[in-house]
């Protein structure tokens, strides 16, 4: 093979970084990546995205030189992403928050409510089943961070963390603080009505734990090419029949289920904005999916089968 020069700019000034001589053909954009980290140690390859137009898309690690719309000298484009930190690391911390913070609420602590007694217990048994929902939901997730999910991009911005923190965090302080309030009110069909949510909530954990199994089993071996994800003999995966995102379709019914076990308005408006922001992921892989596999299923939906 002759070898290729790779040529990297910024992608703002357009000035010169470096000259990389004597390149493999068959390097990978990673490879060039750990080339451009030995020049500029600071650049650790997770903050770096190199593109091949500086308004385009960062190219993946595992796409190779050779196969670029490139000559024997390719110009790639450097942007500096910031400080990164490991997605896991996130998730923990984002999860770890609300399940601790929910409990300040339910245990009533007197600089909360202003109670005399430190601690006083609700009269309805309802707010402990949400206690317990609300624990396991994030249990769960916790649990999935650490033996289920499977990232295709190890990092994200540090400065996100603040972002996403606040969003998680500030939500279960609000959410437990009107239901855990010594003036709350049960919901207005009583049992029925808080059966019929705790087995829709119960349904869609258990299908939403399901999807992230099908969706780490695609990523099997190491392997990071993306893949159609099918329904498996798992009747939870059947979703992906109708939809291409069935786990958000199912985290959105997690918290209508939690919405009418607690007929709590404060919920009813995390639920919306929960349900908004999946539809907007959905939508982005969902297009994904069609731009990368031509034979990909044209009745499937992002997120609602039939109908979005």
């Amino acid at each position: 093979f002759v070898s290729s020069q790779v040529e990297i700019l910024d992608w703002e000034t357009k000035k010169q970084l470096c000259f990389l001589d004597k390149v493999e053909p068959n390097a990978t954009i990673r490879e060039i990546r750990l080339m451009f980290h030995k020049l500029y140690p600071r650049w650790y390859p997770a903050r770096q995205s190199i593109k091949l137009d500086p308004k385009g898309k960062s190219l993946r690690d595992e796409e190779i030189l050779q196969h670029l719309p490139v000559g024997t000298t390719a110009t790639l484009y450097f942007k500096d992403l910031g400080p990164q930190i490991g997605w896991t690391t996130v998730f923990l911390i984002e999860y770890t928050g609300p399940l601790f913070i929910y409990f300040v609420f339910y245990f009533r602590m007197t600089f909360v409510y202003g109670l005399d007694e430190r601690f006083t217990s609700s009269p309805h048994p309802v707010v402990n089943l949400a206690c317990i929902c609300h624990s396991f939901h994030y249990i769960k997730r916790l649990i999935e961070t650490v033996f289920v999910h499977r990232f295709s991009r190890g990092t994200m911005p540090l400065r996100n963390i603040v972002k996403n923190c606040l969003y998680y965090w500030g939500f279960a302080a609000w959410l437990a603080y009107y239901i855990n309030h010594p003036l709350y009110t049960p919901p207005s069909y009583g049992k029925k009505q808080i059966n019929f949510a705790v087995i829709m909530f119960l349904l869609c954990e258990a299908g939403n734990f399901s999807i992230h199994v099908a969706l780490s089993d695609l990523w099997r071996n190491g392997s990071k090419t993306c893949k159609i994800p099918y329904p498996t003999k798992n009747p939870f995966t059947w979703l992906f029949f109708f939809v291409s995102c069935p786990n958000y379709t199912y985290e959105v019914g997690t918290w209508i289920s939690f919405t009418i076990m607690t007929q709590c308005v404060p919920v009813g408006l995390f639920t919306l904005l929960c349900f908004i922001q999946m539809t907007v992921w959905a939508k982005d892989k969902h297009c994904t999916y069609l731009r990368e596999f031509k034979d990909y299923p044209s009745h499937r939906m992002p997120i609602i089968p039939f109908l979005l």
